[in-house]
């Protein structure tokens, strides 16, 4: 590993490590008669994942010099929606998974009605925090946020790709379906995390433009990889089930294009998306190297 390896996985640790914080202080432990539900909402947001999105957001903000701790409640945020949907596609009438980041999925570890409401918590108390005041001074700002997580986690964006992804078209998809069902399902909450970062810093058009172009080629490389990893990996090293979706029979990327077509699509986005960045110079440094973990990544 390189001394750029080193820097970048030093500040995925420290930024995982703040957010787990934030998470803590936002749902904490409680006593009250519907404590089951917070203990299974914290279940599924704390202790676990890459934190990607969050990392997006604190990386995307700091381009514009926003307080951190505004950019850790937007981070937050995306990683309760996040979470929220892991453990709806877990559920037996979708995924049906047991495993879920090396343990036992919510629905297992509770029961179906409670994961349920886990999610469903999860979902609605990352509105609350980004509606809170202490999130950003400016009601247009928050308003911004709650807008734009809306429309990435809605029928147009994160829910949408699970309708495609759950319906009988989803086995026949063109290499076109397969990368709008993708855009959907998987790109939009990463849009989400560098566009909120341009929200918190009122960023220029341009700026916008630029970040979510970079979070769309991010996004589409995350998804292609994953794709290579359901294939290439084991269950072990996921984290979670492995060859889920050649055993369903679903179209992915690895299936129209090949391992080799497949690897060579996300160099080609990865190279996309840090040209992208040129807009911002050496301070995107950071998410320049981010494109390169998300290319290499082996879970």
């Amino acid at each position: 590993m390189d001394g750029g390896d080193d820097a970048l996985a030093q500040r995925l640790q420290a930024g995982a490590a703040q957010l787990e914080a934030t998470l803590e202080a936002l749902l904490p432990a409680s006593t009250a008669p519907y404590a089951t539900v917070i203990e299974a909402m914290r279940y599924a947001s704390l202790d676990g994942g890459k934190r990607l999105r969050p990392f997006l957001v604190l990386e995307s903000a700091a381009l514009f010099d926003v307080p951190v701790e505004r950019a850790l409640r937007a981070g937050a945020a995306v990683e309760m929606v996040h979470c929220y949907s892991l453990v709806h596609d877990d559920l037996p009438a979708m995924d049906d998974s047991d495993l879920r980041r090396g343990r036992p999925t919510a629905h297992k570890r509770f029961d179906d009605a409670v994961a349920i409401l886990a999610g469903d918590g999860l979902l609605t108390e990352a509105f609350a925090v980004l509606a809170d005041p202490a999130t950003h001074p400016s009601a247009e700002v928050r308003v911004g946020l709650v807008a734009a997580l809306a429309q990435a986690s809605g029928k147009d964006g994160m829910v949408g790709g699970q309708m495609i992804d759950i319906s009988p078209e989803r086995h026949g998809l063109d290499l076109q379906g397969i990368k709008t069902l993708q855009a959907l399902k998987t790109g939009a909450l990463i849009g989400f995390s560098c566009q909120a970062g341009a929200i918190l810093g009122q960023a220029s058009p341009e700026e916008h433009a630029r970040l979510t172009g970079y979070a769309a080629d991010l996004g589409l490389c995350f998804q292609i990889v994953d794709d290579l990893l359901d294939i290439t990996s084991t269950a072990e090293d996921l984290g979670k089930p492995a060859g889920q979706d050649v055993e369903m029979g679903k179209a992915t990327f690895v299936g129209m294009l090949g391992l080799e077509g497949a690897r060579a699509e996300a160099q080609r986005l990865a190279d996309s998306a840090s040209q992208r960045l040129e807009l911002f110079g050496p301070r995107a440094k950071t998410l320049r190297q981010l494109t390169r973990f998300v290319l290499e990544r082996s879970s």
